[in-house]
Protein backbone atom coordinates (compact mmCIF):
# COMPACT_ATOMS: atom_id res chain seq x y z
CA UNK A 1 0.00 0.00 0.00
CA UNK A 2 2.63 2.65 -1.43
CA UNK A 3 0.47 5.13 -2.31
CA UNK A 4 -1.73 5.91 1.37
CA UNK A 5 0.97 5.70 3.18
CA UNK A 6 3.15 8.25 1.33
CA UNK A 7 -0.16 10.30 1.24
CA UNK A 8 -0.14 10.01 4.83
CA UNK A 9 3.41 10.82 5.08
CA UNK A 10 2.77 13.98 2.97
CA UNK A 11 -0.16 15.04 5.01
CA UNK A 12 1.43 14.85 8.10
CA UNK A 13 4.62 16.84 6.74
CA UNK A 14 2.70 19.55 5.49
CA UNK A 15 0.02 19.79 8.03
CA UNK A 16 2.56 20.77 10.44
CA UNK A 17 5.48 21.89 9.56
CA UNK A 18 7.25 19.10 12.07
CA UNK A 19 10.05 16.83 10.81
CA UNK A 20 8.10 13.53 11.36
CA UNK A 21 10.31 10.35 12.82
CA UNK A 22 8.01 7.70 11.92
CA UNK A 23 4.25 6.91 10.42
CA UNK A 24 3.07 3.83 11.47
CA UNK A 25 -0.52 2.36 9.10
CA UNK A 26 -2.23 -0.73 10.04
CA UNK A 27 -5.18 -2.45 7.87
CA UNK A 28 -7.69 0.56 7.92
CA UNK A 29 -10.96 -1.57 7.70
CA UNK A 30 -9.84 -3.19 10.95
CA UNK A 31 -7.89 -0.73 13.33
CA UNK A 32 -8.57 2.75 11.65
CA UNK A 33 -4.85 4.79 10.71
CA UNK A 34 -2.63 5.54 13.42
CA UNK A 35 0.06 8.63 12.72
CA UNK A 36 2.77 9.29 15.34
CA UNK A 37 4.51 12.54 14.68
CA UNK A 38 8.04 13.19 17.04
CA UNK A 39 8.02 16.34 19.08
CA UNK A 40 10.46 19.15 16.97
CA UNK A 41 12.79 20.81 18.98
CA UNK A 42 13.33 23.82 16.44
CA UNK A 43 10.97 25.85 17.32
CA UNK A 44 11.65 28.31 14.08
CA UNK A 45 9.62 25.31 12.23
CA UNK A 46 6.39 26.13 14.43
CA UNK A 47 4.72 28.50 12.13
CA UNK A 48 2.77 27.50 9.04
CA UNK A 49 3.60 28.94 5.69
CA UNK A 50 0.57 29.66 3.21
CA UNK A 51 2.02 27.67 0.93
CA UNK A 52 2.51 24.82 3.25
CA UNK A 53 -1.28 25.18 4.73
CA UNK A 54 -2.44 25.43 0.36
CA UNK A 55 -0.07 21.86 0.14
CA UNK A 56 -1.53 20.68 2.99
CA UNK A 57 -5.26 21.09 1.62
CA UNK A 58 -4.39 19.42 -0.88
CA UNK A 59 -3.21 16.30 0.74
CA UNK A 60 -5.93 15.98 2.71
CA UNK A 61 -7.82 15.81 -0.42
CA UNK A 62 -5.38 13.11 -1.51
CA UNK A 63 -5.85 11.08 1.48
CA UNK A 64 -9.52 11.19 0.90
CA UNK A 65 -9.07 9.43 -2.10
CA UNK A 66 -7.13 6.97 -0.91
CA UNK A 67 -9.39 6.21 1.86
CA UNK A 68 -12.79 6.93 0.16
CA UNK A 69 -15.94 6.60 2.92
CA UNK A 70 -16.25 2.76 3.19
CA UNK A 71 -20.27 1.96 2.13
CA UNK A 72 -22.51 -0.39 3.78
CA UNK A 73 -21.84 -3.80 2.77
CA UNK A 74 -23.67 -4.98 -0.63
CA UNK A 75 -25.21 -1.60 -0.90
CA UNK A 76 -24.08 -0.31 -4.64
CA UNK A 77 -25.10 2.92 -6.32
CA UNK A 78 -27.12 0.58 -8.55
CA UNK A 79 -27.82 -2.92 -6.85
CA UNK A 80 -28.23 -4.75 -3.24
CA UNK A 81 -26.37 -8.09 -2.77
CA UNK A 82 -27.98 -10.62 -0.63
CA UNK A 83 -26.34 -14.06 -0.11
CA UNK A 84 -27.77 -17.61 0.64
CA UNK A 85 -26.23 -20.78 1.94
CA UNK A 86 -28.88 -23.54 1.42
CA UNK A 87 -28.94 -27.12 0.23
CA UNK A 88 -28.63 -27.46 -3.43
CA UNK A 89 -27.32 -30.98 -4.05
CA UNK A 90 -28.12 -34.07 -2.07
CA UNK A 91 -31.64 -35.46 -0.46
CA UNK A 92 -32.48 -31.74 0.49
CA UNK A 93 -31.45 -30.80 -2.95
CA UNK A 94 -35.11 -29.45 -3.84
CA UNK A 95 -35.73 -27.01 -0.81
CA UNK A 96 -33.03 -24.92 -1.75
CA UNK A 97 -33.68 -24.47 -5.22
CA UNK A 98 -37.64 -24.05 -4.49
CA UNK A 99 -36.91 -21.11 -1.60
CA UNK A 100 -34.18 -19.79 -4.07
CA UNK A 101 -36.90 -19.37 -7.61
CA UNK A 102 -39.07 -17.94 -4.96
CA UNK A 103 -36.65 -15.33 -3.96
CA UNK A 104 -35.72 -14.84 -7.25
CA UNK A 105 -38.55 -14.87 -8.72
CA UNK A 106 -39.48 -11.92 -6.53
CA UNK A 107 -36.32 -9.88 -7.10
CA UNK A 108 -36.67 -10.33 -10.89
CA UNK A 109 -40.62 -9.00 -10.48
CA UNK A 110 -39.00 -5.67 -9.17
CA UNK A 111 -35.81 -5.78 -11.34
CA UNK A 112 -38.35 -5.69 -14.08
CA UNK A 113 -39.39 -1.98 -13.29
CA UNK A 114 -36.20 -0.72 -12.66
CA UNK A 115 -35.33 -2.21 -8.62
CA UNK A 116 -36.10 -0.73 -5.51
CA UNK A 117 -34.99 3.41 -5.67
CA UNK A 118 -32.71 2.78 -8.73
CA UNK A 119 -31.15 -0.62 -7.12
CA UNK A 120 -31.83 -3.90 -8.63
CA UNK A 121 -31.65 -6.89 -6.24
CA UNK A 122 -29.18 -9.53 -7.01
CA UNK A 123 -28.45 -13.05 -5.02
CA UNK A 124 -25.53 -14.80 -4.70
CA UNK A 125 -26.04 -18.55 -3.43
CA UNK A 126 -23.51 -21.32 -2.39
CA UNK A 127 -24.23 -24.91 -1.82
CA UNK A 128 -23.86 -25.96 2.16
CA UNK A 129 -25.30 -29.73 1.39
CA UNK A 130 -27.26 -29.94 4.12
CA UNK A 131 -24.48 -29.79 6.57
CA UNK A 132 -23.37 -27.19 8.96
CA UNK A 133 -19.62 -27.33 8.47
CA UNK A 134 -20.68 -25.91 4.95
CA UNK A 135 -23.12 -23.98 5.94
CA UNK A 136 -20.40 -21.77 8.21
CA UNK A 137 -17.66 -21.78 5.42
CA UNK A 138 -20.35 -20.56 3.02
CA UNK A 139 -21.73 -17.84 5.65
CA UNK A 140 -18.17 -16.26 6.41
CA UNK A 141 -17.01 -16.17 2.79
CA UNK A 142 -20.52 -14.31 1.82
CA UNK A 143 -19.88 -11.55 4.72
CA UNK A 144 -16.30 -11.25 4.94
CA UNK A 145 -15.26 -11.55 0.53
CA UNK A 146 -18.40 -10.98 -0.94
CA UNK A 147 -19.57 -8.74 1.47
CA UNK A 148 -23.31 -8.93 1.16
CA UNK A 149 -25.99 -6.86 2.35
CA UNK A 150 -27.99 -9.50 4.13
CA UNK A 151 -28.44 -13.04 4.29
CA UNK A 152 -31.74 -14.98 3.14
CA UNK A 153 -33.47 -18.08 2.55
CA UNK A 154 -31.32 -20.46 4.80
CA UNK A 155 -32.36 -24.07 4.91
CA UNK A 156 -32.49 -25.97 7.43
CA UNK A 157 -31.86 -26.17 11.74
CA UNK A 158 -28.65 -27.35 11.83
CA UNK A 159 -27.59 -25.24 9.49
CA UNK A 160 -29.32 -22.17 10.77
CA UNK A 161 -28.09 -22.60 14.23
CA UNK A 162 -24.39 -23.35 13.55
CA UNK A 163 -24.26 -19.90 11.52
CA UNK A 164 -25.64 -18.00 14.02
CA UNK A 165 -23.00 -16.97 16.06
CA UNK A 166 -21.26 -15.44 12.86
CA UNK A 167 -24.55 -13.43 11.41
CA UNK A 168 -25.20 -12.14 15.24
CA UNK A 169 -21.33 -11.26 15.69
CA UNK A 170 -21.77 -8.82 12.32
CA UNK A 171 -25.08 -7.73 12.21
CA UNK A 172 -26.05 -9.10 9.34
CA UNK A 173 -29.97 -9.30 8.86
CA UNK A 174 -31.08 -13.06 8.56
CA UNK A 175 -33.70 -13.42 6.58
CA UNK A 176 -36.71 -16.09 6.05
CA UNK A 177 -34.76 -19.35 7.31
CA UNK A 178 -36.57 -22.28 5.99
CA UNK A 179 -36.93 -23.60 9.52
CA UNK A 180 -39.82 -23.42 12.25
CA UNK A 181 -37.01 -23.84 15.17
CA UNK A 182 -37.86 -22.24 18.13
CA UNK A 183 -34.62 -21.05 19.16
CA UNK A 184 -34.56 -18.47 16.25
CA UNK A 185 -37.65 -17.08 17.63
CA UNK A 186 -35.73 -15.61 20.57
CA UNK A 187 -36.54 -12.08 21.33
CA UNK A 188 -32.81 -11.85 21.76
CA UNK A 189 -32.12 -12.38 18.25
CA UNK A 190 -32.93 -9.08 16.71
CA UNK A 191 -31.26 -9.62 13.60
CA UNK A 192 -33.04 -12.05 12.49
CA UNK A 193 -36.19 -12.07 10.36
CA UNK A 194 -38.56 -15.36 10.46
CA UNK A 195 -41.63 -15.52 8.16
CA UNK A 196 -43.05 -18.96 8.97
CA UNK A 197 -45.14 -19.95 11.64
CA UNK A 198 -42.89 -22.03 14.23
CA UNK A 199 -43.03 -25.94 14.26
CA UNK A 200 -44.47 -25.98 17.53
CA UNK A 201 -47.47 -24.45 15.86
CA UNK A 202 -47.47 -26.87 12.99
CA UNK A 203 -46.98 -29.82 15.48
CA UNK A 204 -49.78 -28.42 17.36
CA UNK A 205 -52.46 -28.50 14.45
CA UNK A 206 -51.22 -31.85 13.44
CA UNK A 207 -51.95 -33.26 16.97
CA UNK A 208 -55.17 -31.59 17.82
CA UNK A 209 -56.21 -32.57 14.44
CA UNK A 210 -55.82 -35.86 14.92
CA UNK A 211 -57.05 -36.30 19.20
CA UNK A 212 -59.78 -34.07 18.37
CA UNK A 213 -60.92 -34.82 15.25
CA UNK A 214 -59.95 -37.64 14.69
CA UNK A 215 -59.73 -39.82 17.81
CA UNK A 216 -56.68 -40.96 17.55
CA UNK A 217 -54.02 -41.29 20.26
CA UNK A 218 -51.46 -43.82 19.86
CA UNK A 219 -49.47 -41.67 18.05
CA UNK A 220 -45.44 -42.82 16.92
CA UNK A 221 -42.62 -40.39 15.35
CA UNK A 222 -40.00 -40.88 13.33
CA UNK A 223 -37.70 -37.98 13.68
CA UNK A 224 -33.69 -36.91 12.21
CA UNK A 225 -31.51 -37.52 14.79
CA UNK A 226 -30.16 -33.79 14.59
CA UNK A 227 -31.55 -30.30 15.83
CA UNK A 228 -34.30 -30.13 13.10
CA UNK A 229 -35.70 -33.77 14.52
CA UNK A 230 -35.09 -32.26 18.31
CA UNK A 231 -37.20 -28.99 17.54
CA UNK A 232 -39.93 -31.41 16.00
CA UNK A 233 -39.97 -34.13 18.86
CA UNK A 234 -40.44 -31.41 21.42
CA UNK A 235 -43.33 -29.71 19.88
CA UNK A 236 -45.42 -33.28 19.23
CA UNK A 237 -44.23 -34.02 22.79
CA UNK A 238 -45.81 -30.56 24.30
CA UNK A 239 -48.77 -31.28 22.15
CA UNK A 240 -49.58 -34.54 23.37
CA UNK A 241 -48.74 -33.92 27.50
CA UNK A 242 -51.37 -31.10 26.59
CA UNK A 243 -53.56 -33.55 26.03
CA UNK A 244 -52.57 -35.94 28.24
CA UNK A 245 -51.35 -38.13 25.95
CA UNK A 246 -47.56 -40.11 24.85
CA UNK A 247 -45.99 -41.18 22.99
CA UNK A 248 -46.23 -45.18 22.02
CA UNK A 249 -42.80 -45.26 19.88
CA UNK A 250 -39.87 -43.29 18.55
CA UNK A 251 -37.26 -44.27 15.78
CA UNK A 252 -34.47 -42.12 14.31
CA UNK A 253 -32.28 -41.46 11.21
CA UNK A 254 -29.16 -39.68 10.47
CA UNK A 255 -29.27 -36.45 8.10
CA UNK A 256 -28.27 -37.45 4.76
CA UNK A 257 -29.36 -40.63 4.59
CA UNK A 258 -32.53 -42.56 3.83
CA UNK A 259 -31.69 -45.65 6.28
CA UNK A 260 -35.30 -45.52 7.91
CA UNK A 261 -36.08 -49.24 7.83
CA UNK A 262 -34.28 -50.48 11.87
CA UNK A 263 -36.70 -47.44 13.30
CA UNK A 264 -39.57 -48.44 11.15
CA UNK A 265 -39.12 -52.32 12.23
CA UNK A 266 -39.09 -50.53 15.90
CA UNK A 267 -42.51 -48.55 15.09
CA UNK A 268 -44.35 -51.20 13.70
CA UNK A 269 -44.32 -53.07 17.55
CA UNK A 270 -45.98 -50.27 18.87
CA UNK A 271 -49.15 -50.69 16.00
CA UNK A 272 -49.69 -47.18 16.07
CA UNK A 273 -52.53 -45.57 14.31
CA UNK A 274 -50.83 -42.27 13.21
CA UNK A 275 -47.03 -41.42 12.54
CA UNK A 276 -45.92 -38.35 12.52
CA UNK A 277 -42.55 -37.52 10.31
CA UNK A 278 -39.72 -35.26 11.38
CA UNK A 279 -37.29 -35.27 8.08
CA UNK A 280 -36.77 -33.93 4.21
CA UNK A 281 -38.68 -35.76 1.55
CA UNK A 282 -36.16 -38.34 1.00
CA UNK A 283 -35.99 -40.29 3.93
CA UNK A 284 -39.76 -39.10 4.93
CA UNK A 285 -41.26 -40.98 1.18
CA UNK A 286 -38.58 -43.88 2.09
CA UNK A 287 -39.95 -44.23 5.55
CA UNK A 288 -43.43 -44.15 3.99
CA UNK A 289 -42.56 -46.86 1.62
CA UNK A 290 -41.17 -49.40 3.89
CA UNK A 291 -43.99 -48.90 6.76
CA UNK A 292 -46.77 -49.58 4.21
CA UNK A 293 -44.92 -52.61 2.68
CA UNK A 294 -44.30 -54.44 6.03
CA UNK A 295 -47.58 -53.83 7.32
CA UNK A 296 -48.02 -50.29 9.15
CA UNK A 297 -51.05 -49.32 8.99
CA UNK A 298 -51.79 -46.05 9.74
CA UNK A 299 -52.11 -42.38 8.85
CA UNK A 300 -48.75 -40.67 7.86
CA UNK A 301 -48.15 -36.94 9.24
CA UNK A 302 -45.40 -33.91 8.37
CA UNK A 303 -44.77 -30.88 8.89
CA UNK A 304 -43.76 -28.24 5.98
CA UNK A 305 -40.06 -28.76 5.81
CA UNK A 306 -39.98 -32.00 4.16
CA UNK A 307 -40.97 -30.31 0.73
CA UNK A 308 -44.29 -31.41 -0.10
CA UNK A 309 -44.13 -31.22 -3.53
CA UNK A 310 -40.92 -33.72 -3.74
CA UNK A 311 -42.48 -35.63 -1.04
CA UNK A 312 -45.44 -36.21 -3.56
CA UNK A 313 -43.53 -36.66 -6.65
CA UNK A 314 -41.05 -39.33 -4.84
CA UNK A 315 -43.96 -40.94 -3.50
CA UNK A 316 -46.64 -41.11 -6.19
CA UNK A 317 -49.72 -43.37 -5.82
CA UNK A 318 -48.47 -44.10 -2.67
CA UNK A 319 -48.42 -40.67 -0.86
CA UNK A 320 -52.57 -40.86 -1.44
CA UNK A 321 -53.22 -39.75 2.24
CA UNK A 322 -50.07 -38.83 3.29
CA UNK A 323 -51.13 -35.34 5.86
CA UNK A 324 -48.64 -32.08 5.48
CA UNK A 325 -49.16 -28.93 7.73
CA UNK A 326 -48.19 -25.87 5.70
CA UNK A 327 -47.58 -22.16 6.62
CA UNK A 328 -48.42 -20.86 2.81
CA UNK A 329 -52.25 -21.14 1.30
CA UNK A 330 -52.10 -23.32 -1.18
CA UNK A 331 -49.84 -22.69 -4.29
CA UNK A 332 -52.17 -23.40 -6.77
CA UNK A 333 -54.92 -21.69 -5.90
CA UNK A 334 -55.12 -18.42 -8.14
CA UNK A 335 -58.23 -16.87 -6.14
CA UNK A 336 -55.83 -16.15 -3.75
CA UNK A 337 -54.02 -12.78 -4.22
CA UNK A 338 -50.31 -13.39 -3.29
CA UNK A 339 -50.72 -17.00 -5.20
CA UNK A 340 -52.16 -15.32 -8.34
CA UNK A 341 -48.81 -12.97 -8.10
CA UNK A 342 -46.67 -15.94 -7.58
CA UNK A 343 -47.76 -17.78 -10.74
CA UNK A 344 -47.20 -14.43 -12.78
CA UNK A 345 -43.38 -13.66 -11.14
CA UNK A 346 -42.59 -17.23 -11.86
CA UNK A 347 -44.09 -17.10 -15.77
CA UNK A 348 -41.72 -14.04 -15.69
CA UNK A 349 -38.51 -15.73 -13.98
CA UNK A 350 -39.10 -18.70 -16.59
CA UNK A 351 -38.16 -15.93 -19.42
CA UNK A 352 -34.84 -15.61 -18.11
CA UNK A 353 -33.97 -18.59 -16.48
CA UNK A 354 -34.62 -21.12 -19.75
CA UNK A 355 -36.71 -23.59 -17.39
CA UNK A 356 -40.24 -23.68 -17.37
CA UNK A 357 -40.79 -22.59 -13.71
CA UNK A 358 -44.72 -23.33 -14.28
CA UNK A 359 -44.15 -26.98 -14.10
CA UNK A 360 -41.45 -27.57 -12.32
CA UNK A 361 -41.11 -25.03 -10.04
CA UNK A 362 -44.56 -24.10 -8.14
CA UNK A 363 -44.91 -25.09 -5.36
CA UNK A 364 -45.52 -24.70 -1.29
CA UNK A 365 -41.23 -23.92 -0.95
CA UNK A 366 -40.93 -21.81 -3.75
CA UNK A 367 -43.70 -19.74 -2.71
CA UNK A 368 -42.73 -19.38 0.56
CA UNK A 369 -39.76 -17.95 -0.76
CA UNK A 370 -41.54 -15.54 -2.88
CA UNK A 371 -43.42 -13.92 -0.01
CA UNK A 372 -39.79 -13.73 1.75
CA UNK A 373 -38.50 -12.13 -1.36
CA UNK A 374 -41.48 -9.28 -1.69
CA UNK A 375 -41.09 -8.56 2.29
CA UNK A 376 -37.39 -7.73 1.32
CA UNK A 377 -38.50 -5.58 -1.51
CA UNK A 378 -41.50 -3.85 0.79
CA UNK A 379 -38.79 -2.91 3.57
CA UNK A 380 -36.60 -1.57 1.24
CA UNK A 381 -38.87 0.91 -0.31
CA UNK A 382 -40.04 2.05 2.86
CA UNK A 383 -36.37 2.23 3.64
CA UNK A 384 -35.51 4.88 0.45
CA UNK A 385 -31.97 6.28 0.92
CA UNK A 386 -31.43 5.26 4.71
CA UNK A 387 -30.45 1.81 3.83
CA UNK A 388 -28.41 0.39 6.25
CA UNK A 389 -28.11 -3.08 8.14
CA UNK A 390 -28.79 -1.47 11.65
CA UNK A 391 -31.74 0.13 9.78
CA UNK A 392 -32.99 -2.37 8.40
CA UNK A 393 -33.26 -4.94 10.95
CA UNK A 394 -34.40 -2.00 13.56
CA UNK A 395 -37.82 -1.50 11.65
CA UNK A 396 -38.93 -5.06 12.99
CA UNK A 397 -38.02 -3.67 16.22
CA UNK A 398 -41.42 -1.49 15.79
CA UNK A 399 -44.95 -2.66 15.90
CA UNK A 400 -46.15 -2.41 12.28
CA UNK A 401 -47.33 -4.79 9.56
CA UNK A 402 -46.72 -6.03 5.80
CA UNK A 403 -49.40 -6.90 3.49
CA UNK A 404 -48.05 -9.08 0.64
CA UNK A 405 -50.78 -8.69 -1.50
CA UNK A 406 -53.20 -9.82 1.35
CA UNK A 407 -50.84 -12.23 3.14
CA UNK A 408 -50.55 -10.64 6.22
CA UNK A 409 -46.98 -10.57 8.45
CA UNK A 410 -46.71 -8.87 12.05
CA UNK A 411 -43.94 -7.83 13.51
CA UNK A 412 -43.18 -5.71 16.93
CA UNK A 413 -40.85 -5.41 20.31
CA UNK A 414 -39.52 -9.27 21.08
CA UNK A 415 -41.54 -10.79 17.70
CA UNK A 416 -39.44 -11.78 14.99
CA UNK A 417 -42.05 -13.73 13.54
CA UNK A 418 -44.12 -12.47 10.76
CA UNK A 419 -46.98 -15.01 10.58
CA UNK A 420 -48.68 -17.60 12.50
CA UNK A 421 -50.80 -19.21 9.73
CA UNK A 422 -50.62 -22.98 9.54
CA UNK A 423 -53.01 -25.32 7.06
CA UNK A 424 -53.15 -28.46 6.97
CA UNK A 425 -53.00 -30.13 3.34
CA UNK A 426 -53.69 -34.17 2.21
CA UNK A 427 -52.12 -35.59 -1.07
CA UNK A 428 -55.53 -36.71 -2.96
CA UNK A 429 -55.31 -39.56 -5.37
CA UNK A 430 -53.74 -37.68 -8.08
CA UNK A 431 -51.00 -36.67 -6.00
CA UNK A 432 -52.28 -33.19 -5.89
CA UNK A 433 -52.57 -31.20 -2.45
CA UNK A 434 -56.09 -30.23 -0.85
CA UNK A 435 -57.19 -28.20 2.22
CA UNK A 436 -58.04 -30.64 5.21
CA UNK A 437 -61.51 -28.53 6.38
CA UNK A 438 -60.66 -29.05 10.49
CA UNK A 439 -63.92 -29.76 12.11
CA UNK A 440 -63.54 -27.60 15.18
CA UNK A 441 -63.74 -24.73 12.51
CA UNK A 442 -67.26 -25.83 10.96
CA UNK A 443 -68.35 -25.80 14.60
Amino acid sequence: MPFRYNSLYLFGWLLTGFSISKIHTTDPAAEGVKLIVARQTNSRNLKLSRFSISLAMIACVICCLAFPAKAEPGVFDDRIVFGQSAAFEGPAASLGTDIRNGILAAFDEVNRTGGVNGRKLELISYNDGYEPEFAIDNTRRLIEQDEVFALIGEVGTPTSRAVQPIVRDYRVPFIGAFTGAAFLRDPGLTNVINIRASYDQETEELIDYLVEDRGVERIAILYQDDTYGSAGLSGVVAALNRRGVELVADGTYMRNTVAVKRAALTIRKADPDAVIIIGAYKPAAEFIRIARSIGIDSLFLTVSFVGSNALASDLGKEGSGVIVSQVVPLFHDTAVPVVASFHNAMAKLSETSGRDLLIEGLGFVSLEGYITGRLVVEVLKELGDDLTRESFVSLFEELRGYEIDGFTLQYGPGDNQGSNNVFLTVINDDGKFETIMRQAADQ
